[in-house]
């Protein structure tokens, strides 16, 4: 079936370009079951003071990735894609250029457009100036509607700032396109980008590109109000789709949209579950010492079970896994640490325990400012590589949010299979003449898909509460330690 996919050209295309790989999924459009993947490890540059990638890195790498994708669809189907149905790009959501402004940069007179990287890329492979509105909603503030960027805002900015720039901040930025908007095709320039060979032929449809926000929202099905989605790895994001807009200016969320326009409030905490990964690799170093060696799975089974046998405030040990400043808590900087009081015993339960609420406690300082504005949230969907230990995370982070917390059975491949749903679903509104997004992902993607969901334990929740506040309290040891033991202090 799959094979018949690929040599009729109805497979359809996601690339996503992250922060360390570049990764390519090939999807079958009946029910976005995955064909094919690929992916290119590549590393950023501190390039005048800025970590960057070079645009030659962009283009090798899709070439790398592609190459890829094309070699595990010859090894599983027996043939490389020559046509596609359509194709998606997503990328990191950067694209600003106000610090630029406040530096006092000398090009920024001489900018005449800007984009973001998968508008870059998008460029290049149809030639069309566009950004799907998820993506359009980083650069600059959206209307209510989603329609197109916040008018108003962009005269106070020519107003603000408009003798510093070449012309007005409008015909600067790329158009804004919804979700299942035709945005191109892919040219033959575009089709030799990515495949040098020449099998690859132009005209696939191109659908808006996206950021890897708006993918992330697709990937988990929540893209309609009162749902949300948490992603937890090195860093935590929460993406929380609006009712309505918020009031007031709050520093802890960013403002963003979804693929089809309705207000995002996205949390963001820059320290995930590092700390944790530390202290499970000092544990299996205990465990190899002793002659019997686990994996990675296995220690975190064994020690995440271990921890749900502590007290549910983690006994009074508290831990704090910043490793790097986090704007939520009004820390430029952090240091970990571990800390108790002496009637606080020191258990190997505790220890996991503390460091597993930890890695939930800014985003719950985040969340709280959502919840005091009286955002509801029906469910929030979890992914990432903490939920593989079945439950417990999960039953944690139910506990902290207060919400039914979904983590799905079926493995997906994250934000570009994300983003294959998004070019699916272009090719599926050309053929029906329109379509809704919410719709399609529920009926013919998710539809079948296993998911397990927990409720927030009542024990779980109130133990949560008096961890979060020993936490909060205890951030001025983070003060003094980065004060103590600034950085460079070790050498």
């Amino acid at each position: 079936m799959s094979a018949a996919v690929i040599a009729e050209g109805r497979a359809v295309l996601g690339i996503e370009l992250g922060s360390t790989r570049i990764k390519a999924c090939l999807i079958d459009p009946a029910d976005g079951a995955v064909v094919a993947v690929g992916a290119h490890e590549w590393q950023n540059e501190l390039v005048d003071g800025y970590w960057s990638y070079s645009l030659e890195a962009v283009r090798a790498g899709l070439r790398a990735a592609h190459a890829a994708l094309a070699a595990d669809a010859a090894a599983r189907h027996g043939a490389a894609p020559a046509r596609l149905a359509a194709i998606g790009v997503s990328a990191m959501m950067h694209g600003h250029l106000h610090q630029a402004v406040l530096d006092d940069e000398p090009h920024v007179g001489r900018v005449h457009h800007l984009t973001t990287l998968a508008g870059y890329v998008h460029e290049l492979l149809g030639g069309d100036r566009v950004l799907g509105v998820g993506d359009a909603s980083g650069m600059f503030p959206l209307e209510a509607d989603g329609s197109g960027y916040d008018a108003a805002l962009l005269a106070r900015y020519d107003d603000l700032v408009g003798s510093a720039l070449a012309g007005p901040l409008a015909g600067m930025l790329p158009a804004v396109l919804p979700a299942g908007a035709p945005a191109g095709t892919l040219s033959a320039e575009g089709a030799a980008l990515l495949d040098p060979s020449g099998t690859l032929q132009p005209g696939a449809l191109l659908c808006p590109p996206e950021g890897d926000a708006g993918t992330g929202m697709v990937a988990t099905n929540a893209i309609a109000p009162r749902t949300g989605n948490v992603s937890v790895g090195t860093s935590i994001f929460a993406m929380i789709v609006l009712e309505r807009a918020l009031s007031g200016i709050h520093p802890e969320i960013d403002l963003v949209a979804t693929p089809t326009g309705h207000p995002v409030a996205m949390v963001h905490a820059n320290n995930g579950t590092s700390e944790l990964a530390a202290w499970v690799g000092v544990l299996r170093r205990v465990a190899e010492l002793a002659g019997s060696p686990l994996t990675a799975d296995a220690a975190y089974r064994l020690l995440l079970d271990e921890a749900m046998t502590a007290a549910p405030d983690a006994d009074g040990v508290l831990a704090f896994p910043l490793e790097a400043g986090e704007p939520v808590l009004g820390l430029d900087a952090g240091r970990p640490l571990v800390v108790r009081t002496g009637e606080s015993a020191l258990t190997l339960a505790a220890l996991v325990r503390a460091q597993l609420l930890s890695v939930f406690a800014t985003l719950a300082v985040g969340m709280r400012v959502l919840q005091a504005q009286g955002v509801a949230v029906d469910r929030i969907q979890a992914h990432g590589g903490l939920f593989r230990t079945e439950g417990v995370a999960q039953r944690v982070l139910a506990a902290a949010l207060g919400t039914p917390v979904g983590v799905a059975g079926a493995a997906a491949e994250g934000g570009a299979w994300g983003m294959a749903l998004l070019a699916a679903f272009a090719a599926a509104s050309r053929t029906a003449g329109g379509g809704d997004l919410a719709a399609f992902l529920t009926d013919r993607v998710f539809a079948d898909v296993a998911e397990s969901v927990v409720d927030p334990d009542p024990s779980d929740r109130d133990g949560f509460a008096v961890y979060l506040a020993r936490f909060e309290a205890g951030l001025a040891l983070q003060h003094a330690a980065f004060t103590a033991l600034p950085s460079g202090a070790h050498s």
